[in-house]
């Protein structure tokens, strides 16, 4: 449930490559993404982190304040939903990261794609749930609901997107 190393350090570079001075997260776990993104802020950026667990999220913050970024991270724990409808409708959002319940995917990248600038981008993780999401013999809701994310975001005119075969799966998109 943790994001490894090798896309940290992704979630980094992208982060500091964006300038992102307004980040967003939606799945926060034990807090090594969030870490990886708060690493990648332009100076004064803020990272605002959804997660609904605060006894996972509690694992974080110590390494968050010996890594020197507890204050750029503004952790909310609540319905991602709620938080992201919260923000006003302009575009402000540089970059965000989800990485949270596979059935909430198309909600949060609707709220998100709508408020990302243009030139910013979604970062999403495990697009292919193992490879069942390539596979119809594959039903549950959450392989349900990514394949049809998939789908959105491919023939999405908002967007420019790329799949990558990194762990498993992430899509890069970029708001036009």
């Amino acid at each position: 449930m943790q994001v490894s190393s090798d896309e940290g350090a992704l979630l980094t570079m992208l982060t500091g490559l964006t300038g992102a001075r307004f980040a967003v997260e939606v799945g926060v776990f034990t807090g090594y993404s969030t870490l990886c993104i708060a690493r990648g802020l332009a100076d004064g950026g803020r990272l605002l982190a959804c997660d609904v667990s605060e006894e996972w999220t509690a694992i974080g913050r110590p390494y968050w304040e010996r890594a020197g970024v507890a204050d750029r991270i503004d952790l909310r724990i609540a319905p991602a939903l709620e938080t992201l409808r919260a923000l006003g409708p302009e575009p402000v959002i540089d970059i965000a990261f989800i990485d949270a319940d596979k059935v909430g995917y198309p909600a949060y990248y609707e709220e998100i794609v709508r408020r990302l600038r243009p030139g910013g981008l979604v970062v999403l993780d495990n697009v292919f749930l193992g490879g069942r999401v390539l596979d119809p013999a594959y039903r549950e809701e959450h392989h349900l609901a990514m394949r049809g994310l998939n789908d959105l975001i491919a023939a999405d005119e908002r967007v420019d997107s790329v799949m990558l075969p990194v762990r498993d799966g992430v899509t890069i998109a970029r708001r036009r």
